[in-house]
């Protein structure tokens, strides 16, 4: 494994998945002990709630966002206990919520700060969407700039927000507002040719100025969570840029409410420096299928299984 050429990668929300990281728990007691420790810190038995359920619960934005984010440090904790020495990748890289988990991956942050920030960020992102209500929507088939066009005309017509929140790859965009803005939105993209335009069974609207409600009170949490410079480059899904001071970071994640997740630029500029795999830590292997869609000369390598792990491992 040519560390220099490799990012490792992790997923936000919509990639979770009731039981996501047991069978790694079950065999690397890394692992184990990553979900042990998050329990402590949680102040409860939130190994079950991701190991068991109900799905339901798993799926509110309170509970989704640290169970992505103790799995995927579970995983990368079971990987670098199996290597001789830890990975050294050239970059990290996560998308939206993912990008916390990367911040530890880069030891830019410890887990139990980072597990106490990204559950005031589910807080508090949930408690936006109950006070400024909106919805998702996904949007495939169109370019970023007819959908720019699009969400414009929505606004205009309606009078409401919504924006273009994640570049996620060529021909798959999501966007973000209000219910009545989104449903514009999806109706002049089927018009405009959109081989799919339906609204996400999410009840927030991500990524979007209706998150300004909780967006001053997150930047206060990132302003007192302990945060380092990393030893690895993190590519920002918000800034578009690599962070690699303290200030930097702390900039990218007050923005990342309210701000789109470039997630197919970011990627871009990884490729552009030399990455030519990528390593997703999480379940679902769905960055690995955007990437395939970004730039199909890439090596792409999802990490869930311990078998997986293990193959990994065989090969570097």
């Amino acid at each position: 494994m040519n560390w220099q050429e490799t990012a490792l990668i992790f997923p936000g929300q919509g990639s979770q998945v009731v039981g996501m990281g047991k069978a790694i728990a079950d065999k690397f007691p890394a692992a184990a002990e990553t979900f042990a420790e998050a329990d402590d810190v949680l102040g409860t038995d939130f190994s079950k709630l991701v190991w068991e359920g109900p799905e339901d619960d798993l799926n509110d934005t309170f509970n989704t966002q640290p169970a992505l984010f103790i799995t995927g440090v579970a995983t990368l904790r079971a990987l670098n206990a199996s290597l001789d020495e830890p990975a050294a990748p050239r970059y990290v890289a996560g998308h939206s919520l993912g990008e916390l988990t990367a911040l530890v991956a880069a030891g830019a942050m410890d887990f139990a700060n980072g597990l106490e920030l990204v559950r005031q960020r589910g807080r508090l992102m949930k408690l936006a969407g109950e006070n400024s209500p909106g919805s998702m929507a996904a949007i495939l088939g169109l370019d970023i700039d007819q959908l720019e066009d699009i969400v414009q005309k929505a606004a205009a017509e309606t009078g409401e927000i919504v924006v273009v929140a994640n570049d996620n790859c060529p021909g798959q965009t999501v966007i973000s507002g209000t219910d009545k803005a989104i449903d514009k939105a999806v109706e002049l993209s089927t018009e405009a040719g959109a081989k799919r335009a339906v609204k996400l069974a999410i009840s927030i609207a991500a990524h979007s100025p209706l998150m300004q409600y909780s967006a001053d009170e997150f930047a206060r949490a990132v302003q007192s969570t302990p945060i380092a410079a990393p030893d690895v480059p993190i590519i920002g899904n918000a800034l578009l840029r690599k962070l690699t001071t303290e200030d930097e970071i702390r900039e990218e994640l007050t923005k990342q409410l309210t701000s789109p997740v470039y997630w197919r630029e970011s990627v871009e500029i990884m490729v552009e420096d030399g990455v030519t795999t990528f390593v997703e830590l999480g379940p679902n292997e769905v960055l690995c299928g955007l990437i395939k869609r970004i730039d199909r000369s890439t090596t792409r390598i999802g990490i869930e299984t311990p078998e997986q792990l293990q193959a990994f491992i065989s090969g570097t």
